[in-house]
C-alpha cells in the first residue's frame, strides 16, 4: 500500500484546493476532534473548510482533518475501484474489497467508538441535532460515495449509518461532507468564539432564527424596526421570540408543530 492518509491542520491554509500534507503522528493533535474522509477526490479537501473560522480553527489545531484516497486501493493498472451491479443494471458500484481495505486503514488509529457515516440520498436527513451529536463525539469518519453507490455488504459489516444532506441526488458525497462538517465543526469549543451566537441561531431552539438588522438605521426608505433601537432588552427579546415563532409557523410548519408538541408534553 502506498502512502498514509493525508492530514490537515496546524499549517497555514492557502487559497488553493490542494491539501496540505502533515505528519499524522503530530503529538500536539493527539485527542483532538478529527474528521476522517474517505474519497476518490482528496484534493477537494479542506476546500471551504480551510477558510474563515473553520479554517482558522483547523490551522490552530482545534480540530483535524484526514483524507484517505480511495483510488490508492484500486486494482490493476488503472486502479479500478468499481464494478457493474450484481444482477444487472445501469452504472457502477464501489467494490466491497476496495472499500474494506480503505476503511481498515483509515480506522486503524481511530477510537473504536468514533461514528462512521456513508453520505447517501437514502439516509436519514442531516439536521442540527445530528450536528450536535457529531460535535460531542470524538470525531467522525465519512465515506463519500460515487456512481451508483457502495456494496451493501460494506455498510452491513462495518455498521455504517447512512445520512443525507437533503431530498436530492448529487454526483458524490464530497460537497455534502463539507457542508455537514462545517455544521459540526462550528459547534466545537472556541471555534466561533461566541457561544451565545450558536444558542440563538436557527434550529438550535427548534425555531427558525428571527430577522437580523444592522446599520444604517435607514436604507432605501426601509428603517430598522423601532423596537430594536429602544434599548429595552426585555421587549427586544420578546419581539425576537415572536418573530421566530411566526417565521417557523409560516415557513416550516413541521418544525413548529414538533416544537409545540414537545412543549405540551413537557
Amino acid at each position: 500500500m502506498t502512502g498514509p492518509a493525508k492530514s490537515h491542520g496546524r499549517k497555514s491554509i492557502s487559497a488553493s484546493l490542494k491539501p496540505q500534507e502533515l505528519m499524522r503522528a503530530n503529538p500536539k493533535l493527539a485527542g483532538v476532534w478529527t474528521a476522517q474522509v474517505i474519497t476518490l477526490f482528496p484534493q477537494c479537501f479542506p476546500g471551504i473548510l480551510g477558510e474563515s473560522l473553520t479554517g482558522k480553527a483547523l490551522k490552530d489545531g482545534k480540530w483535524a482533518l484526514e483524507t484517505t484516497d480511495l483510488r490508492r486501493f484500486g486494482e490493476g493498472r488503472h486502479k479500478n475501484v468499481d464494478d457493474t451491479p450484481a444482477g444487472g443494471g445501469a452504472g457502477m458500484v464501489l467494490r466491497a474489497d476496495i472499500l474494506g481495505a480503505a476503511i481498515d486503514e483509515t480506522r486503524r488509529t481511530a477510537p473504536k467508538d468514533r461514528p462512521m457515516v456513508y453520505l447517501s440520498p437514502r439516509g436519514a436527513r442531516f439536521d442540527q441535532a445530528m450536528a450536535r451529536d457529531w460535535a460531542s463525539a470524538n470525531g467522525i469518519t465519512l465515506l463519500c460515495g460515487r456512481f451508483e453507490g457502495v456494496d451493501q455488504r460494506v455498510l452491513d459489516h462495518y455498521q455504517i449509518a447512512e445520512v443525507s444532506l437533503g431530498d436530492f441526488v448529487m454526483t458524490g458525497g464530497e460537497i455534502a461532507a463539507q457542508a455537514m462538517l462545517d455544521a459540526a465543526v462550528r459547534l466545537l469549543p472556541d471555534v466561533l468564539g461566541n457561544a451565545t451566537s450558536v444558542e440563538d441561531e436557527s434550529h438550535s431552539s427548534g425555531l427558525l432564527e428571527h430577522p437580523q438588522y444592522t446599520r444604517p438605521a435607514m436604507w432605501n426608505g426601509l428603517p430598522i424596526p423601532e423596537i430594536l433601537q429602544s434599548g429595552h432588552h426585555g421587549n427586544i427579546e420578546k419581539w425576537r421570540r415572536e418573530m421566530a415563532e411566526q417565521l417557523t409557523q409560516s415557513r416550516r410548519p413541521d418544525l413548529y408543530e414538533k416544537r409545540s408538541k414537545k412543549e405540551k408534553d413537557s
